[in-house]
């Protein structure tokens, strides 16, 4: 019988789990490093890194030996012994430069492992987070205006996050933070209510007609208005104050206008993501409106608990650690002096619910870097009142901003905010282009499908091929290229896979079937490394939180086929053992790329 847990999840052990080559030979220098070294220096990180010169370089000796007092090459020849007498997997090691090892896997145990991978339904990946309950909260867009350029890097990158955190068997719950509270809805339901005959509703014919952006573009526009009025119109800026109590005490008019906002964006954002190919949904929004009526009682907590200090009438907390100018400390504000919150009270409270009702054991916030301060001091916060508990990891994924081709700002020509849906557009022309150069008999439908999946895998893989902490260079131009690292060569060297398979099935007896008795070219023995390594490169991403680190591996695997391709014939040429190898390797690529590609949010097609 199959047993669960508390979860739903089987506590069944997977037999076809394979444990990447990289730690294996990690766990072989580790058992000689016991042999060879004192008890108190044996559990010393191994050191072991994918080389050159070798399949892995293992630096221990180097480290130990001057703890040790010893010559480096001397230690390193008596791990290279244990190694060749113990580790049956290993084909040879040599002690080189002042006392590495370079260590050589056998063939026959590369390719046992990737039969495994080969047929396993998860690639072999195991499920290393399935204690988790990541709480990600990202993208976050304000209700009432249009998602812009800025969004796109917290959009993305947790998405990539929560589908590879996913994989790896977390129980993931998306959160998409909207802004749908606070003095702008005021201002904003003013105007709409003083100007009847504005329209914004995606059924007005006005906006209908205007297409491009619908009612959120509408609503932004408006917005702009009943800011400008807000500014020089000082009756105008009380009745919107007054008005924003309406909206906070239930008055039925003002609340079922902000209904009426409120859904007309969320409609808006999910286009925006159905075109991204984003995982959030409807479900997923947990705008600060919904953490409002617990803000009394999260600022009540912390007073109780002496937490919060009475700053001029406001509520607030300080950090002897966190100082500003003049070594002042900086204030956390909780509460308003005249009654009203701080964005931090909502934040406080959405953290106490990740935990409390999610039971989040990590918190991943996807946010920009220049919030960091805001979440050294929320995560402080938290932890004294014992909502953050040593069982919870609790962490800001810092993201830099987009520039654009020309590493500037990234603006329109006007000077204002680049509107997502205008970037998309873009990509999507420019991969039209290209696309069409590279094959011009293909028909408008399937050249428009194309551009659309293309552009789509250009712009992802740009920004998550980027290390979330750099600012980056948005450069439509180098994005939708065929050649160097983008989404469209992954795409294109997944369709070239593809298409080899499709000539494989129509040749008898042509089945792809690793064959373990075979010795490996060189560029086998490569792309069968590089194929070992992809439970590796999704380990880093979960544990450094960088999708880059997925992406990486991803195109030096597709280099790693493209010169498998280039000196390996498959087809044609070979004995049936070496071709069913072939073809092995080429489905496996195959599989991994498509299995990447999609935990990144990109589609892998099988024609281009």
């Amino acid at each position: 019988m199959r047993r669960f847990d508390s979860r739903g999840r089987s506590t069944q052990k997977m037999v076809d789990q394979v444990r990447p080559l990289a730690d294996e030979v990690g766990a072989a220098v580790s058992a000689a490093m016991e042999q060879a070294l004192p008890a108190e220096l044996a559990s010393a990180d191994p050191l072991v890194r994918p080389s050159d010169h070798a399949d892995f370089q293992a630096n221990v000796a180097l480290s130990m030996a001057k703890r040790l007092g010893r010559n480096p090459r001397e230690l390193a020849g008596t791990l290279r012994d244990h190694l060749v007498a113990h580790a049956p997997f290993v084909a040879s090691v040599e002690v080189s430069g002042p006392g590495f090892l370079n260590i050589d896997l056998t063939d026959a145990a590369l390719l046992e492992r990737l039969s495994v991978r080969l047929t396993a339904p998860r690639l072999g990946v195991p499920a290393s987070q399935a204690d988790e309950v990541a709480v990600i909260d990202y993208s976050g867009p304000n209700v009432a205006k249009e998602m812009h350029v800025g969004h796109l890097r917290s959009t993305l990158i947790g998405d990539a996050l929560a589908r590879v955190l996913d994989f790896l068997g977390a129980r993931v719950v998306r959160q998409n933070h909207v802004g749908d509270w606070g003095t702008q809805f005021g201002m904003l339901i003013q105007y709409i209510l003083e100007h009847p005959e504005a329209s914004w509703r995606s059924k007005d014919e006005d906006v209908v007609r205007a297409g491009t952006g619908g009612a959120v573009s509408a609503l932004d526009q408006l917005y702009r208005t009943a800011r400008a009025a807000f500014d020089a119109d000082p009756e105008f800026k009380e009745r919107s104050q007054r008005r924003v109590v309406a909206l906070q005490g239930g008055d039925a008019e003002t609340v079922a206008i902000w209904k009426e906002i409120v859904a007309e964006s969320e409609t808006a954002f999910q286009q925006v993501y159905e075109r991204l190919g984003v995982l959030l949904t409807r479900d997923d929004t947990a705008g600060e409106s919904f953490y409002n009526p617990w803000l009394n009682d999260v600022v009540d907590e912390l007073a109780a608990k002496g937490i919060v200090e009475d700053s001029e009438g406001a509520k607030v907390i300080f950090f002897d650690e966190i100082r500003g100018p003049e070594d002042k400390p900086v204030p956390m504000l909780v509460r308003k002096s005249d009654g009203g919150f701080g964005y931090a009270a909502t934040d406080l409270a959405t953290l106490r619910h990740s935990v409390d009702h999610h039971g989040g054991t990590r918190l991943i916030y996807v946010v920009d870097s220049r919030q960091s301060q805001h979440f050294d001091m929320l995560f402080r916060a938290a932890r004294r009142a014992g909502w953050l508990t040593d069982s919870v990891e609790a962490v800001h994924a810092a993201n830099g901003t987009i520039n654009g081709p020309d590493g500037k700002p990234f603006k329109t020509r006007a000077g204002g905010t680049v509107r997502l849906a205008d970037l998309l557009d873009d990509a999507q022309h420019a991969a039209r282009n290209v696309v069409a150069e590279k094959d011009p008999g293909l028909d408008q439908e399937e050249l428009t499908e194309i551009a659309r999946v293309a552009s789509i895998g250009a712009v992802k893989y740009a920004e998550l091929s980027t290390s979330r902490n750099r600012d980056y260079s948005f450069d439509v131009a180098r994005m939708v290229s065929f050649n160097g690292q983008t989404g469209v060569y992954l795409q294109y060297t997944h369709t070239r896979i593809a298409s080899i398979l499709r000539r494989a099935a129509e040749v008898e007896g042509a089945g792809a079937v690793f064959q373990p008795e075979l010795a490996l070219e060189p560029a086998e023995h490569a792309l069968g490394l590089a194929l070992d390594g992809f439970g590796r490169a999704l380990t880093e991403v979960a544990d450094t939180l960088e999708p880059h680190q997925l992406a990486g591996y991803l195109y030096a695997l597709a280099k790693a086929f493209t010169t498998f391709y280039e000196s390996c014939p498959v087809l044609k040429g070979v004995s049936p053992e070496v071709r069913a190898n072939r073809l092995a390797f080429c489905e496996l690529t195959r599989a991994t790329l498509a299995q990447g590609l999609e935990l990144l949010g990109i589609t892998a097609p099988d024609r281009m």
